[in-house]
């Protein structure tokens, strides 16, 4: 009886613990809208903090093209701060999200005024418990 007690009174004050730190689901979904409200603002300094260091976006067969191209977290961001990319106003849609212990993917439609995008999202968590990007592969739709 007693450890029966004991079990219900630890369960009832870890409960608002675990209610106010987000899921990993949560995090990557609080991650990737912060990371498309931040290139819909233009933005690049607020971007960087939500992309890994070795953040790409792959390319495969985009605006005409019939190769895959990458572009690098640099260039990226070169983009968004003289503004050949972002300055939209983007909804999110997420279809799907997969977590595979430190690393996740999330298919996500982006649906803006200029273009609607689907894309496949590539998380990793780091070393202090931060989802980041580490990749985008885009599709036009």
């Amino acid at each position: 009886m007693k450890s029966s007690i004991l079990f219900i009174l630890l369960a009832m004050v870890s409960m608002p613990i675990s209610q106010t730190q987000p899921t990993d689901m949560e995090a990557i979904q609080s991650t990737i809208t912060a990371f498309a409200k931040a290139a819909d603002q233009s933005d690049a300094k607020a971007l960087a903090q939500y992309l890994d260091p070795n953040y790409r976006i792959v390319m495969n067969q985009l605006f005409g093209s019939s190769e895959v191209n990458i572009m690098p977290r640099a260039v990226y961001l070169d983009k968004i701060a003289k503004k050949e990319f972002g300055g939209d106003d983007r909804s999110l849609k997420f279809e799907n999200i997969s977590i595979n212990g430190s690393s996740a993917s999330a298919i996500v439609l982006l649906k803006g005024k200029k273009m609607t995008f689907r894309s496949i999202f590539t998380l990793v968590k780091n070393a202090e418990g931060k989802w980041k990007l580490v990749s985008d592969v885009p599709e036009v739709i």
